[in-house]
């Protein structure tokens, strides 16, 4: 199996960061999106036009991405032998509350589409900048392995 892993290493690793790339994109529009929704009018055509914008961001880009990902970069990680290094340990810890916070997001944005409103705008634009602050951390840890 190590040795499959470790032909397939390039392949793996590519179809990884054109995954990440999908998943942060659609992280950083989620917020966006969600704030659109915010400033319709519970009820209104415009709210369910951003609601199913959301959704169909949900299932077509957000939760595939977040599997591939996962999936990829655990063969990654086992490709390359780096379950007992501290930067992946780190990484995986940071990735976890990515996956933590795309839940959460999608949460909300559910019960937004139901006509709540569970975040105010500020507070939208505040943890939309989290998948920014994550991404900068896992790319140090992954380029730099400070550790």
């Amino acid at each position: 199996m190590q040795d499959t892993l470790a032909a397939l290493y390039p392949w793996l690793k590519a179809g990884h960061i054109i995954f990440v790339v999908f998943w942060m994109a659609g992280l950083f529009i989620l917020p966006r999106q969600m704030l659109y929704c915010l400033d319709s009018a519970p009820g209104s055509p415009e709210e369910t036009r951003w609601a199913e914008r959301i959704a169909l961001l949900r299932r077509m880009i957000l939760t595939p991405s977040l599997v591939v990902v996962w999936l990829l970069g655990l063969l990654l990680a086992s490709a390359i032998g780096a379950w007992d290094q501290a930067w992946l340990h780190a990484k995986l810890l940071l990735v976890l509350g990515l996956s933590a916070f795309h839940a959460v997001m999608v949460a909300r944005a559910r019960r937004m589409a139901a006509g709540e409103r569970p975040l105010t705008a500020r507070q939208l634009r505040l943890w939309g900048e989290v998948p920014a602050l994550a991404l900068v951390l896992i790319v140090v840890l992954v380029v730099v392995k400070p550790f």
